[in-house]
């Protein structure tokens, strides 16, 4: 897309959106493996009630009523990965009108199949309810429970499909539950020593007391926080792995247990000269006023006495949720906020021009220093929700949350506590503090909704075949977080250092190319989000070509402000710097386009960015292996580098448009009724048709947010992790409107059935609908005639069901969701004026705007 150097805003689209509906359609035959009926129902049936014998003798060492089991923990291991339990099945309430309902058997957790362990489900069944639970397989014996068939004279049989066939069938095992079963990290757990422990308890009034009388009892340290993340409830416990091997045979409804991720410690000119630049530059910033928007850093703190961030952080704006001072001692928070304040600094400290600033700083303290005394370890879920809410309580203003920090992930791409806090903040949920307790509570509000921008991670080591560390290297939690912009690192810093100690040396990493401190998403399994979304210069790393690296080097890094004092220079680099930069650019949005929301904001970033050449070509050679092989070299590039220049302005010759809308994708009892929203296009179709045969390039991106689900029950159906979906396609030059309507219908049901998607109707896409639909931010780039685009007249907004509409859940019934679409259209090597006529079909005056830097 052509740099818009013409500085025009982006387009607003409104009214051009109608509401549609169509009937469910299709659908997809379950899996179900083959077995001989009567000799494998009799297998599992035994096997159910052996394992549902309640174990008397684990049950007595527990006296006290808070500790004594009232239900049995019990594992189904199914056969091949091609034939999934029906874990729908395995969660069920008793229906009488009691308040509330009582629970008769709950799905636990569920470990995915791998090459060498099936998949494994874990249900607690109550022992009022056994009976009902085996009736189940019991049925599936019963003959005279078999579906109705008629036979060759039009008589009714009982000859069809036995009971229950899809949960039963599936069913390799069944066994008793050990505490292994409950395992949902990666790799063993530690079974020598103690250590701490994450456990995730289904939310129950007395799930929080029963487990304080079991640590009283076995005298096992608890922390004292705690968090409520939907139906679960998250605790720590410090025991060894024999400890709490008791556990499922207590009254403590333990769904699953994970190994924690607590927070560590982050450990050329004079210098008179460096304070020459720095004063001067000091004297030429004009500070934004203090309701612009701010970028907030979630980091080490802000050293804010440093002369270039004072005025643009105010002291109520400096936040702590570790300790009484939110200063910066150890210097990477304040090296990111001199990144998110003014980017680099090279070119502004040799400038002599009034430096005029649209954003401001926050900052909360999350991270412990190195001198802090020793307690009880912290959590990255609890400490963000609270590095959130601070600032929100103290200032009203439009803020993005910059969190350059992160930890080692737990299994590829699967959200964890902190990877879901951070969707759940997103997203707008409320948090509310119950002494030692946050909730982040349900009925999430799309006007509490907070954009955070993490940083995909750095790699361990450094090696000359960088890409391939990279690729193998996965983004760091909470980088696989789907309402979040997460952020890796390019670099087109290639410069080597004239220093003698380095004579010979070379970076690593060619211009243009992803940097070598930047983490990927090949390794994530295909449901999960592409990541990162985007790019930012990262800085490179510098090799003597054999087994030397400097990965630090002040000439292949960034220029920012550092702590050591108040005038102090330094350099930064990797993810971290990537993200701070990204978060400039998004405070930057939030200033010139105020109505924009985080979701719009979010897309409008990766809808800017651009591949570098070298990125180009990577994915270019791909092109002949088909979009599977392109879809992998987007996990390592994201959509590419966006500049200010693209995020704030469109061109005459490649014009944004955006929409911000919302509607509510299924209404009526059991979520009966889909809609979705048919975006009329203000094309310009003579221009278009001029152009021909000539090259135009569509892109078509859309941004929303999902409430999460994080609890690990397969992540299927019912159990999926987000509330809802949403997908876009678009008419193509040979459709009806009718027969795109179908088509999208059809689309919608083949999405919810797990079938593949079908043909969109057009080769022309990069990605393709087979893939570009993972994650909460959708994107995709068509290339072809003028003349084929001026026949395409609508997009389409489509819903598929999650969670939501998975458990008929009654208080998200008839909820509105919101969205962001953004659509650009450019020629390629034509200067056609494409802005103007777009403008004018939407009734917009043209203003020209020059941005200056």
């Amino acid at each position: 897309m052509p740099e818009p150097a013409d500085g025009l805003p982006h387009l607003l689209v409104l009214d051009r959106v109608d509401n549609a509906e169509f009937n469910r359609t299709g659908g997809g035959n379950p899996k179900i493996r083959p077995v001989e009926r009567r000799v494998h129902g009799q297998t599992i049936l035994d096997e159910a009630r052996a394992a549902l014998e309640p174990d008397d003798e684990r049950r007595a060492l527990f006296s006290t009523d808070e500790l004594r089991a009232l239900g049995t923990f019990i594992t189904l291991e199914g056969a091949k990965g091609v034939y999934p339990l029906k874990v729908d099945s395995l969660e069920h309430w008793s229906s009488h009108r009691k308040t509330p309902k009582l629970p008769e058997w709950l799905l636990m957790s569920v470990q995915p199949a791998t090459n060498g362990t099936p998949e494994r489900a874990v249900v607690w069944v109550a022992d009022a309810y056994r009976e009902k639970f085996l009736k189940r397989f019991e049925d599936y014996l019963d003959d005279d429970k078999r579906g109705k068939q008629s036979d060759s004279e039009g008589r009714e049989t009982r000859s069809g499909n036995p009971a229950n066939r899809e949960l039963v069938a599936n069913i390799a095992t069944i066994r008793s539950t050990v505490l292994h079963d409950l395992w949902q990290s990666e790799g063993e757990p530690q079974t020598s020593g103690r250590a701490w422990w994450e456990l995730w308890l289904q939310r129950a009034d007395s799930a929080l007391t029963q487990l304080r009388a079991f640590a009283a009892v076995y005298s096992l340290p608890l922390r004292e926080e705690t968090l409520a993340l939907g139906d679960r409830l998250i605790v720590w416990i410090n025991a060894t792995w024999a400890d709490l091997e008791i556990l499922p045979f207590t009254s403590i409804p333990l769904a699953e247990v994970r190994r924690p991720a607590f927070i560590d410690t982050i450990e050329d000119l004079s210098i008179s000269e460096q304070d020459e630049y720095v004063d001067d530059l000091a004297a030429r910033i004009v500070p934004a006023p203090a309701d612009a928007p701010a970028v907030c850093h979630l980091d080490t703190g802000v050293a804010r006495s440093h002369r270039l961030l004072t005025a643009s952080l105010d002291p109520s704006d400096v936040h702590d949720v570790i300790g009484q001072s939110g200063f910066d001692v150890q210097g990477h928070g304040t090296k990111m906020a001199g990144l998110a304040l003014f980017g680099p600094l090279d070119g502004v400290l040799i400038g002599t021009e009034p430096v005029a600033l649209s954003h401001r700083l926050e900052s909360v303290r999350i991270l412990p220093k190195t001198d802090e005394p020793e307690t009880a370890p912290r959590d990255y879920g609890t400490v963000t929700v609270q590095g959130v809410t601070l600032p929100e309580a103290t200032f009203q203003r439009p803020r993005v949350f910059c969190m350059p920090v992160s930890t080692e992930p737990d299994l590829p791409g699967q959200p964890t506590l902190w990877s879901a806090t951070v969707d759940a903040l997103a997203v707008g949920t409320d948090v509310v503090r119950d002494g030692a307790q946050l909730r982040l509570l349900s009925q999430p509000d799309p006007k509490a909704a907070r954009l955070i921008v993490v940083s995909a991670g750095n790699v361990q080591n450094y090696v000359a075949d960088h890409l391939g560390e990279s690729d193998t290297s996965i983004i760091d939690d909470p980088g696989q977080a789907w309402n979040a912009l997460t952020v890796g690192a390019h670099t087109d810093l290639v410069q080597t250092s004239s220093h003698p100690d380095y004579q010979g040396w070379r970076a690593v990493a060619p211009a243009g190319e992803l940097s070598p401190h930047s983490r990927t998403s090949l390794l994530y399994g295909t449901k999960w989000p592409l990541k990162p979304d985007i790019c930012m210069e990262g800085g490179n790393v510098l090799t003597d070509g054999t087994s030397m690296f400097e990965p630090g080097h002040a000439a292949l890094s960034l220029r920012t402000t550092g702590h050591r004092n108040d005038l102090a220079v330094t350099h930064a680099s990797a993810t971290s710097a990537a993200s701070a930069q990204a978060a400039r650019l998004a405070a930057l949005a939030m200033q010139r386009y105020p109505h924009y929301w985080p979701e719009t904001i979010r897309g409008l970033l990766t809808h800017a960015a651009e591949w570098t050449p070298t990125m180009r070509a990577a994915i270019d050679q791909k092109h002949q292996a088909g979009r599977k092989a392109r879809f992998l070299i987007l996990r390592r590039y994201g959509w590419g580098v966006p500049t200010e220049a693209s995020v704030l302005s469109s061109s005459r010759q490649a014009v944004t448009l955006v929409t911000q809308d919302e509607f509510v994708p299924f209404e009526g009892p059991e979520y009966a009724m889909r809609r979705f929203r048919l975006h009329a296009l203000p094309w310009p179709t003579e221009v278009l048709a001029a152009i021909g045969a000539g090259d135009v390039r569509l892109r078509v991106t859309l941004s929303y947010f999902v409430e999460p689900s994080p609890s690990r029950r397969g992540w299927r159906q019912r159990y999926s992790y987000a509330s809802h979906g949403l997908r876009f396609d678009i008419q193509t030059p040979t459709e009806s409107m009718g027969e795109f309507v179908r088509r999208v219908g059809r689309a919608a049901s083949d999405d919810e059935a797990g079938i593949a998607p079908r043909s969109s109707g057009s080769e022309r896409w990069l990605v393709g609908s087979t893939q570009r639909h993972v994650g909460s931010l959708h994107q995709d780039i068509w290339e072809g005639s003028g003349q084929e685009l001026a026949s395409s007249s609508a997009i389409a907004v489509y819903p598929v069901g999650g969670w939501w509409k998975r458990n008929g859940r009654k208080d998200r019934l008839d909820r509105p969701v919101r969205y962001a679409l953004l659509v650009s259209l450019a020629t390629r090597g034509q200067d056609v004026d494409l802005y103007t006529p777009i403008a004018n079909e939407l009734r917009i005056p043209i203003v020209n705007e020059i941005l200056t830097d």
